[in-house]
């Protein structure tokens, strides 16, 4: 599989939805996280990231123009122990609750299925990041309707143990713009991490398409002592 240049798949890319990047800094030492968000609503595009705890959650950025939370309010990340949750929706407190009870990342995600918003069906994309006494694996999962057929649920999770640095894979909702919009297919695309915080956040934000993009959010988790940093860009401020 080639590495593909992540700014390359965003600008060819006027609307993939909402994505997900997990992979390693080219030196080996820092454990690598982004997750965006996009709209075309005035719902969806209402929206901003704000820190919770150790995670995230979404906000309408102006409480009155809200129509309808059920999809677009939600915590993106949530931290449990060493393992930080990444996901386009509320599956992120089903992982983190079923994890606490000793299930696994997959396991956890058996009671979940595509978003109920047809005709598009929005994919349910997940990560799980793992770091403990210096040592560092993720995973990826899509749950998706069966080309469009919501009484057919597809489930795929990808594994990587010992990520080699300067990669990380790139998981999307919408292979593009559509009406009704296509899932995406395939297997995450693998691409190449490259720099430091800021330059991989301003890189990740300037590549999105101006007119639908909303929110970015981008950790680096140092691997050897489970510290992190976090940036978060909002359209709306």
């Amino acid at each position: 599989m080639n590495v593909k240049s992540l700014e390359q798949e965003l600008k060819n890319n006027a609307y993939p939805g909402r994505g997900i990047v997990i992979g390693e800094t080219a030196d080996g030492r820092k454990a690598v996280t982004a997750y965006f968000i996009m709209g075309r609503s005035e719902n969806s595009r209402n929206r901003v990231f704000v820190e919770d705890g150790d995670g995230i959650r979404t906000q309408a950025f102006d409480p009155a123009k809200l129509t309808d939370p059920s999809l677009i309010i939600y915590a993106p990340v949530r931290v449990l122990g060493n393992k930080t949750i990444v996901t386009n929706g509320d599956q992120t407190d089903t992982i983190y609750e079923g994890m606490d009870h000793q299930m696994t990342f997959e396991q956890s995600l058996r009671c979940r299925e595509f978003e109920p918003d047809g005709p598009n069906y929005t994919p349910r994309i997940s990560g799980i990041m793992h770091i403990e006494k210096g040592l560092y694996s993720y995973a990826m999962s899509i749950l998706k309707s069966n080309h469009g057929d919501p009484s057919s649920c597809l489930r795929f999770t990808y594994a990587y143990q010992n990520p080699i640095a300067g990669e990380g894979h790139f998981i999307h909702t919408y292979m593009h713009d559509g009406s009704p919009l296509p899932s995406f297919e395939g297997e995450p695309k693998l691409v190449a991490i490259d720099g430091d915080i800021d330059s991989f956040t301003d890189m990740v934000w300037s590549s999105l398409n101006e007119d639908n993009k909303v929110s970015l959010f981008v950790r680096f988790i140092d691997i050897a002592t489970g510290e992190y940093e976090t940036r978060i860009v909002n359209k709306n401020r």
